[in-house]
């Protein structure tokens, strides 16, 4: 499996390229992504940042009839904050933010373990565009309507930025 892992990430040119576990654990392939504007973000539930899950489900509902999809990855790698099951991640965001966006299943975004997706996201050597390392939760990568990888939002800024918003926007 590893080393099946390795070689897709080694050929991977683009988001479309990945097939990951979505948070009931079926596969999904960005690939049915096609066409979209597509913020990745690693989130956490007990993070000083969770809040902004309010403002991403409320920026997925804004632009989510313009070719524009949110992508959340839970991540337990920042001082524990994701330390729920995928069930009860699932339940959280429902409950507490009313989250319609696609969450995946929970992965490392940083580390040893890091997963294939997050490589390809935060390694030049991989996604031939830039480094980009995840620095906290709720990191936000910005990929194109090709699969490719434009940019990324530090954790601080919040879903509604100027940088996020004029992305989403322009033609």
């Amino acid at each position: 499996m590893m080393l099946c892992a390795f070689a897709m990430m080694a050929g991977a040119q683009s988001l479309y390229d990945f097939k990951v576990q979505d948070i009931d654990g079926k596969t999904f392939d960005m690939a049915s992504l096609k066409g979209k504007k597509v913020l990745v973000v690693n989130v956490a539930s007990k993070c000083g940042f969770t809040p902004q899950y309010k403002d991403l489900e409320a920026l997925y509902e804004k632009y989510k009839d313009r070719n524009f999809i949110i992508v959340g990855f839970p991540a337990n790698n920042f001082m524990k904050q994701e330390p729920g099951t995928n069930a009860e991640i699932k339940k959280f965001c429902t409950l507490n933010y009313e989250v319609t966006f696609p969450m995946m299943s929970k992965i490392d975004v940083v580390g040893k373990n890091k997963a294939p997706i997050y490589k390809w996201l935060t390694e030049k050597k991989v996604n031939k565009k830039m480094n980009a390392e995840v620095q906290w939760n709720f990191q936000k990568f910005m990929v194109n309507e090709k699969g490719e990888l434009v940019g990324f939002v530090p954790p601080r800024d919040k879903p509604f930025c100027d940088t996020i918003v004029k992305w989403i926007e322009e033609k």
